[in-house]
């Protein structure tokens, strides 16, 4: 029979440790609109414990009385005072969150997961591609670099939303482009008649992005598909496969491993992942079913 943790009131272990499944209380500070169907909130902890996280983690962000949803964080990774979720508008978990207006209470687990690790480019380039609301995870890791940018040679941000409308974190994009030192390349997929910039798929902006392959981490967070095609044309730009890192979002519940329903045939991504190797995921991505 397997053994069950004892747990204390307030939500900790009897070893002391907080206890991975009970929410802690978060408050809304501000709930900023980005697009139609996505918002940012910038949270804070009730009790005023600072909660220290990684770039590229996640949290189960809780809806009292409706239900959680893994959301990745989103902020500034030098504040552990806040908390940053970007969220899509997709269900009725997503819909209370980004409705929730200053002063709600929220639940938050975690952080959980691996992280992105940027700063094992120290001293090379760095190259991020990301597709739709996948800017939201790398946006902590390039707030990472920028806040050390001396460190980095060229850095590359890729990114593709579906319309000239759906684009995250404008106001960051031309700052990152015009006071940080970054090469931002923006495509959509279909511009209309007041679009004055690209056009096309984000994985064709790879081919002629300014980085030597050899000497680059690249970090990549989109769409499965988009991630697959980005991942081999990053191989073909000479990135070695373990300096090549995917974020992978499957139907988190538990995120600690437990349920089984983020699982990748041996992985359970939200403990080995989201952020892996491409040397790892090479040989699963590319099978159906798993």
């Amino acid at each position: 029979m397997a053994s069950v943790t004892a747990l204390e009131p307030g939500g900790t272990t009897t070893s002391g440790r907080p206890d991975p499944m009970v929410p802690r209380p978060f408050r809304v500070r501000r709930n900023r609109r980005d697009t139609t169907d996505t918002c940012t909130l910038e949270l804070e902890p009730a009790d005023g414990v600072p909660l220290p996280w990684h770039p590229g983690q996640f949290t189960m962000l809780h809806a009292f009385g409706i239900g959680e949803a893994p959301i990745s964080i989103s902020g500034d990774p030098s504040r552990s005072d806040r908390l940053e979720h970007t969220i899509r508008n997709v269900g009725s978990v997503t819909a209370a969150l980004v409705a929730a207006e200053p002063g709600t209470v929220l639940g938050v687990r975690g952080p959980f997961g691996s992280g992105w690790d940027v700063g094992a480019a120290r001293g090379g380039d760095v190259v991020f591609v990301a597709g739709g609301i996948g800017l939201a995870p790398l946006r902590p890791a390039i707030l990472e670099v920028v806040a050390d940018r001396a460190s980095y040679d060229r850095v590359v941000l890729l990114y593709g939303a579906r319309t000239p409308e759906d684009i995250l974190f404008a106001d960051d994009l031309r700052a990152w482009t015009e006071r940080d030192g970054i090469d931002v390349e923006v495509t959509v997929d279909n511009g209309q008649y007041a679009w004055r910039g690209r056009v096309g798929l984000v994985t064709h902006l790879i081919t002629r992005a300014g980085f030597d392959g050899a000497r680059t981490l690249a970090l990549v967070c989109g769409p499965e598909v988009m991630m697959r095609y980005a991942a081999q044309a990053l191989s073909d730009r000479g990135v070695p496969p373990a300096r090549l890192r995917l974020s992978m979002e499957r139907n988190m519940k538990c995120g600690v491993g437990l349920c089984g329903h983020c699982q990748l045939r041996e992985l359970f991504l939200c403990v080995d992942g989201p952020v892996l190797g491409y040397d790892r995921l090479a040989p699963l991505i590319f099978r159906a079913e798993l």
